[in-house]
C-alpha cells in the first residue's frame, strides 16, 4: 500500500479519478435516486444489488459484500495489487506515478521499460509494414485475405527479415540488447555472434493485455523457410500465454454488454470476427484455454460460445476448453463450423449474418459433445453407447453447480436416448468423494456475522460523528469485542478531523473483511431524525448495550474461576461477581442513572 512518501500523489489520483466515471468504463451504471446500481461484475446476479456512491465515492454489492473505493474497484476488476492500481488510474489522469513498492530487478530491467519498448517495437513492426520494400509479400498477403482495413485497427506489422535489423532500430532509440532479449525479441546466438531476431520475416500481430498495452507478439510465416506457421514471445515479465486473450482489450466492454464471449482458435479469425461487427471475439494465444482464462473471461460474461475448426484437434480443443469455462461456473455453447472452414473462410464467403446465425444457434456443449461421439461411430454398439454416456458425464461433472449439472443432464439425456434418472444415477458415480460439486460458485459467500451493537454503533458514527466524544468518553476499547470493529472505530477515532469519504484510505492495509464491511455500513447508514430518537438518544442506548454485555462477560469469568478457586480467592470472586451484578442492574435502569456511574469509571 501507498507510503507516507507518495500519499500526497495518491490522493491526487483519488481526486482526478472519478468513481462513477471510473466505473462507467467497466460496467453500464443507471442513476437511481442520488445514487447509481448495475448487476455485479464479480458475481453473478438478475437483480442489480451493486451500488455506487458518487457523494462518499465508493462501491457496495449488497449479494457479495465486495467495496471500497476508486482503487479497490481497479484492483478487484482487473485482478492487480494496488501499485497497478494507481498506475492505471493515474495514466487515464495523466498523473506521473512511479511506485515506491516495486524493487527494481536485479539486472536494472523493470516492467515499465519492458512495456515502452513493447510498444516502440509495435510502431516499428507497423511502419516496416508499410515502408520496408521487403513487405511487398506481407501487403500481398493481408490483400489476398481482405484484411488491408485491418492494419491500422489492429496495428499489423512486419519484421524485417534481415536478422540484426531489430538490433540496428533499438541502437536508434537507445534500447539496449539486454532489454530486448528479456522481452524476448531478440536470441543469443549460439555461435557466440550478435543476438538476432526471433520474428524476422514475419507479419506481426502485437498482443495486448485486457488494459491495451503491448505484451507480446505472434508473428505469422509468409513463406516455407520455418515449419513453424506461428511463433510468440516467450514467457517473459508482461506475457504470460496463460493468461492472455488476443483482442480482450477491444472486446471486454461489449462482453459486459452482451454478458457473452466469443473464443476463436487465432488471431485472423478475431480481426474477421470484428471486422464483421461480432465484437466479443478473442483468442488464446499459443495454449489451450486455461482455468486462468475462463477466470478471466467470468469477469466479463457468463456464457462462452466456442468456434473451433471442426477438424479432430479442433474438436477435442473445444471440449478441453469448455471443462476449464464449466469449471469456473460458465455456461458453454459450441459452434459446428462446416468441415474446412473458420471464422475468416465463412464471413469472407457468406457473409457476417451467416457467422452471426451460427453463433447465436451454437449447440450446447452436450449436444456438440454427442455430436461428436455419434460422427465418430461411438454410438453404434452397446459398448460404445456406454463409453460415450460416460464421457459426456465426465465433461459435465466439471460444472460446479448442480442446477447447470441438471440442464446438461437434460440435454445429453435427448441426444443419447436414454432416461435423466439413469444419467443422474450414473453421475453420481464419477462425481469423485470430496470435490465440492454442490455449491453454486454464482452464490456469493455470506457476509460474517457481526455483533449488532458494534455494527450499530459504526453506522452511528458514520452518520453522525459529533457522538464521536461521548463514545470516545464511555466506550472502552475491550467493550469491542469483534477485531474488525475495533478497527474500524480505532481509525475513526485517530482521524484529526472525522473524514468518512477517507475512512476507507485509512483502512487501506486493513483485511478484506474490514473493508467490506466498512463499504456496506458507508452506503447503508442513515441519519437519525426527530424529536422522539436523537442521535444522541441513540449513541446513549447503544452504549449501554454494549456496557451492559461486557459486565456480563466479567461475571461469567467470575463465575467460571469460581469452579477452581478456594478460600479467600472464591470469596474474593463471589464479592466482584455480586458487585458487578449491581452494577449491571443499575446501568440497566436507563441512562440517567448509569451516567454518574459511567463517569466514575471514565
Amino acid at each position: 500500500m501507498p507510503t507516507h512518501s507518495n500519499k500526497d500523489i495518491i490522493e491526487e489520483i483519488r481526486l482526478h479519478s472519478d468513481i462513477v466515471e471510473t466505473i462507467e468504463r467497466y460496467v453500464p451504471l443507471k442513476k437511481a435516486g442520488g445514487r447509481y446500481k448495475a448487476c455485479c461484475p464479480f458475481h453473478k446476479e438478475k437483480t442489480p444489488s451493486f451500488h455506487v456512491d458518487p457523494t462518499k465515492q465508493f462501491f457496495h454489492c449488497f449479494g457479495c459484500g465486495a467495496g471500497g473505493d476508486v482503487f479497490n474497484f481497479v484492483m478487484r476488476y482487473e485482478s492487480v495489487e494496488f501499485p497497478e492500481a494507481a498506475r492505471i488510474l493515474a495514466e487515464r489522469a495523466g498523473i506521473r506515478f512511479e511506485s515506491s513498492h516495486e524493487e527494481r530487478p536485479r539486472d536494472g530491467i523493470d516492467k515499465s521499460s519492458l512495456y515502452q519498448v513493447h510498444e516502440d517495437l509495435a510502431q516499428f513492426y507497423a511502419d516496416a509494414l508499410q515502408k520496408d520494400p521487403a513487405a511487398e509479400t506481407a501487403r500481398a498477403y493481408l490483400k489476398e485475405r481482405d484484411l488491408e482495413s485491418a492494419q491500422s485497427d489492429f496495428q499489423l506489422g512486419f519484421a524485417p527479415p534481415h536478422p540484426h535489423a531489430v538490433s540496428e532500430w533499438a541502437k536508434s532509440r537507445k534500447h539496449s540488447a539486454a532489454l530486448l532479449e528479456k522481452a524476448g525479441v531478440l536470441l543469443p546466438n549460439d555461435r557466440g555472434g550478435a543476438p538476432y531476431d526471433r520474428f524476422k520475416g514475419r507479419l506481426m500481430f502485437p498482443i495486448r493485455d485486457e488494459q491495451g498495452r503491448v505484451v507480446g507478439f505472434s508473428g505469422r510465416i509468409l513463406d516455407q523457410s520455418s515449419p513453424a506457421k506461428y511463433v510468440n514471445s516467450p514467457e517473459t515479465p508482461l506475457f504470460k500465454k496463460s493468461r492472455v486473450l488476443y483482442g480482450l482489450d477491444r472486446a471486454r466492454q461489449e462482453m459486459t454488454n452482451e454478458r457473452r464471449a466469443v473464443i476463436c482458435e487465432g488471431q485472423i479469425d478475431v480481426i474477421r470476427c470484428h471486422l464483421a461487427g461480432i465484437r466479443t471475439a478473442v483468442a488464446p494465444q499459443g495454449t489451450a484455454l486455461t482455468e486462468a482464462h475462463a477466470l478471466l473471461l467470468r469477469r466479463y460474461a457468463d456464457e462462452i460460445v466456442l468456434v473451433f475448426d471442426s477438424d479432430t484437434a479442433g474438436q477435442n480443443a473445444a471440449l478441453r476448453g469448455a471443462e476449464a469455462l464449466l469449471q469456473a461456473g460458465l455456461t458453454v455453447r459450441v459452434v459446428s463450423l462446416p468441415p474446412g472452414d473458420d471464422p475468416d473462410t465463412i464471413v469472407r464467403a457468406q457473409g457476417a449474418e451467416v457467422l452471426t446465425g451460427m453463433i447465436d444457434a451454437a449447440l450446447s456443449l452436450a449436444a456438440f459433445h454427442v455430436g461428436i461421439l455419434r460422427a465418430r461411430g461411438e454410438l453404434d454398439t452397446q459398448a460404445g453407447q456406454l463409453r460415450s454416456a460416460r464421457a459426456v458425464l465426465e465433461t459435465i461433472s466439471h460444472a460446479p453447480s448442480a442446477i447447470q449439472r441438471e440442464q446438461y443432464i437434460r440435454e445429453a439425456a435427448e441426444q443419447l436416448n436414454t432416461s435423466e434418472d439413469a444419467l443422474r444415477q450414473d453421475m453420481q458415480r464419477v462425481l469423485r468423494p470430496g470435490r465440492a460439486r454442490d455449491a453454486d460458485e454464482s452464490v456469493p459467500t455470506p457476509a460474517p456475522a457481526y455483533p449488532s451493537h458494534e455494527v450499530g454503533l459504526i453506522e452511528l458514527i458514520i452518520a453522525h460523528p459529533e457522538v464521536l466524544d461521548m463514545v470516545s468518553q464511555y466506550v472502552p476499547p475491550e467493550a469491542i469485542t469483534d477485531p474488525d470493529c475495533r478497527r474500524i472505530i480505532q481509525t475513526i477515532m485517530a482521524q484529526p478531523e472525522p473524514d468518512q469519504n477517507n475512512l476507507l484510505s485509512a483502512l487501506a492495509e486493513a483485511d478484506e473483511g474490514c473493508r467490506r464491511l466498512v463499504s456496506r455500513l458507508q452506503m447503508t447508514a442513515r441519519l437519525v431524525q426527530g424529536e422522539e430518537v436523537s442521535c444522541t438518544r441513540a449513541a446513549q442506548d447503544i452504549i449501554l448495550a454494549l456496557r451492559i454485555k461486557l459486565l456480563d462477560r466479567k461475571i461469567k469469568e467470575c463465575v467460571l474461576s469460581m469452579k477452581t478457586a478456594t478460600g479467600a480467592e472464591q470469596r474474593e470472586l463471589i464479592n466482584e461477581s455480586a458487585q458487578l451484578t449491581v452494577l449491571k442492574k443499575r446501568l440497566q435502569q436507563g441512562w440517567a442513572t448509569a451516567q454518574p456511574i459511567l463517569e466514575l469509571d471514565h
